[in-house]
């Protein structure tokens, strides 16, 4: 049976392109959605067998929306990652100069980092917010807007000309997209894996945050992004979204989650999954499987009266 993946469209977004280079995307149906919610509550209600969202951008950071859905709405898991480099094109009616342009839109992660290239080119355009860099191009082409940001790749679509490409005020940028699917089985460990939980603070408190990363630090894992987010449940009250180097089924991971158990007041595990840079992490003295195999076995040694 043919799967069924959800991403943000329209047509013709980065979403899509990141989509497009999953192994298990390959001959599936595609279905676009208005909004990342829109997406994941597909999943959520099984009208989807996956979905494709952005995470993380090198220049803005993590993206906002996504963190808050997946920390909060109905858990879903997150079975794979695609880095994509993002440069973008400002697309045009055939026919538009550089003169005529009085309106710009684009996704709101995507104006900050074109912003001193706008400035210097159209310096007297306004910008406007889109749902997504495809959806603006859609608006541009419907003549709602005079412009759009978007990849290249979405003109051809949308009947738009490409007025000028590689747009970016920090070269080399990349954006993470993830592969979300409802709670299942982790994908089995490479030894290049990433790990996602998210971290309830019980009670706030001088050295709250330090707790948490004290069951990282002692046993040899390395935090590759913390970020907190509000609850929702009133000011001062914070949830941690981290991702980090190693496998649920590595002893250092499973001893670190069970860890956080005990002093959190809830952690939400959101998948152990293959790096898409296929980085493989140092693994500190103490902390390979065999040594938490050796020290259990010592300790059973210990209570059964063996010196």
């Amino acid at each position: 049976m043919t799967e069924t993946y959800a991403f943000l469209g329209p047509r013709g977004t980065f979403t899509e392109a990141a989509l497009r280079r999953l192994p298990g995307a390959e001959g599936a149906e595609q279905v676009p959605y208005d909004t990342v919610p829109a997406a994941l509550d597909a999943l959520r209600r099984a009208e989807v067998d996956a979905a494709v969202v952005a995470l993380e951008n090198s220049v803005e950071g993590s993206v906002p929306t996504t963190l808050d859905e997946l920390a909060t709405g109905e858990p879903l898991q997150i079975v794979a990652e695609v880095h994509l480099p993002v440069s973008f094109a400002l697309l045009v009616r055939p026919g538009t100069t550089f003169a005529d342009i009085k309106t710009v839109a684009s996704h709101p992660h995507a104006q900050p980092q074109c912003r001193r290239w706008l400035a210097e080119h159209v310096p007297d355009a306004e910008w406007r917010a889109a749902t997504s860099n495809a959806e603006a191009a859609q608006r541009v082409a419907d003549g709602h807007y005079d412009a759009a940001l978007a990849g290249s790749f979405a003109a051809a679509r949308y009947g738009l000309s490409v007025l000028a490409e590689d747009i970016h005020d920090v070269s080399d940028a990349v954006t993470r997209f993830i592969e979300l699917r409802r709670p299942c089985v982790p994908p089995p460990r490479t030894g290049m894996d990433r790990t996602t939980v998210v971290a309830f603070i019980g009670e706030d408190h001088p050295g709250a945050l330090l707790e948490i990363l004290n069951e990282f630090a002692i046993r040899g894992i390395n935090l590759t992004l913390i970020q907190s987010r509000p609850t929702g449940a009133g000011l001062g009250s914070y949830l941690f979204w981290m991702d980090f180097d190693g496998h649920v089924e590595d002893a250092r991971v499973g001893e670190a989650l069970m860890g956080l158990r005990r002093i959190c007041a809830d952690v939400r595990f959101l998948g152990s999954y293959p790096r898409a840079d296929q980085v493989r992490p140092e693994i500190r003295r103490g902390t390979h499987d065999a040594d938490f195999t050796e020290a259990a076995a010592w300790l059973r040694s210990i209570r059964n009266g063996h010196a």
